[in-house]
């Protein structure tokens, strides 16, 4: 069977062969916003401001400004890079509510409508930060 994009991260698959496809395009399209969420702006070559860099966030004070920076990234993003997204709402979890031992990690969910397919999908993402001993 054909497929519309290849499936990331690459895996043999037994039915498409060397990599895995996407088959439906509500799935193609949550990849590749969940590639703009976490590519670094300066990251992607001769496109230097694509991206909304989730990663370099990780260690902002949780502040309503530094929360304000990230829901404008993430809504001009998409508006230039998918126009045909629509976001609805991008929720940042309060640190009160984040789960004990995960205080050094981001958590974001993306409640977004696809206009061309009629369908309303929500992105969770976490980002932790990476210890090294």
């Amino acid at each position: 069977m054909a497929g519309i994009s290849v499936r990331l991260p690459l895996s043999v698959d037994v039915i498409d062969g060397p990599y895995g496809l996407h088959k439906e395009l509500k799935d193609s399209v949550r990849q590749n916003l969940k590639m703009l969420l976490l590519t670094i702006p300066g990251e992607r070559i001769m496109n230097p401001d694509f991206g909304v860099g989730l990663q370099k966030l990780l260690f902002e004070n949780d502040t309503k400004d530094t929360r304000g920076r990230i829901h404008d990234r993430i809504r001009s993003q998409v508006a230039k890079y998918m126009p045909f997204i629509k976001v609805r709402d991008s929720i940042l979890p309060d640190y009160g509510s984040v789960p004990p031992g995960q205080v050094n990690t981001l958590f974001i969910e993306i409640e977004y409508y696809i206009e061309p397919l009629s369908a309303e999908d929500i992105l969770k993402i976490s980002l932790s930060s990476i210890v090294i001993t």
